[in-house]
């Protein structure tokens, strides 16, 4: 049985199944064992782990075939992770998340309290609070904030649903999240804003 899913195509938070709910249990399980999770995000399905698994998160790096000169995102569930994982947070953030029609990642400097190979050159690092209700849930019984990288080798086409991802990535990590497999394809990579130390913001990528 899979979850029910709303309107947009995403679980409702009251309705998370019986089985929601246990794939959140065995993944956080698998998680806090320095494994590697496949689950489903408010965008496109992800490659994740314990953002502060400096063993994990070169591991992904490896399944992907990707530099660890490219940094990788964070997903968490609240706003109030954002202090304890960047050393300033820039009070137009806080707006910015507010405001967000689709999803947003937000790249901040002075990251701080995650794998070193999350961390890019300048000492910036990409968040996300995803406010979907599967991730969200995972993201908070977790407890600590989650690498979310495409679940895809680097350099292929990102997979747009489940069904696109290669057998290669299905196989290589240890936990394969047992939901929203049957989405068609659709979902979209988030909008990326860049922070700068002075206030400014510079646009990554649009929705």
């Amino acid at each position: 049985m899979l979850c029910d899913i709303g309107a947009n195509g995403h679980m409702k938070a009251e309705e998370l199944s019986l089985e929601a709910k246990k794939a959140i249990r065995e993944a956080v399980s698998v998680l806090r064992k320095g494994g590697i999770i496949l689950y489903p995000t408010d965008t496109i399905w992800g490659i994740g782990c314990d953002a502060t698994n400096e063993e994990a998160v070169e591991r992904i790096f490896k399944i992907k075939h990707r530099p660890s000169s490219k940094a990788m995102l964070l997903l968490v569930d609240s706003d109030a992770k954002l202090n304890g994982l960047v050393r300033e947070v820039p009070s137009i953030a806080y707006d910015l998340i507010d405001v967000a029609i689709h999803p947003l990642t937000l790249i901040y400097p002075g990251a701080r309290n995650i794998a070193p190979a999350l961390i890019a050159e300048d000492g910036s690092v990409g968040i996300r609070i995803t406010k979907e209700p599967f991730s969200h849930a995972l993201c908070k019984a977790a407890g600590v904030p989650l690498v979310s990288t495409s679940a895809n080798i680097s350099g292929a086409p990102t997979a747009g649903c489940f069904a696109e991802i290669s057998e290669e990535i299905l196989q290589a990590v240890d936990y394969v999240v047992p939901v929203r497999q049957d989405e068609p394809a659709g979902a979209h990579a988030s909008e990326i804003l860049a922070m700068g130390v002075d206030g400014s913001i510079k646009v990554i990528r649009k929705a």
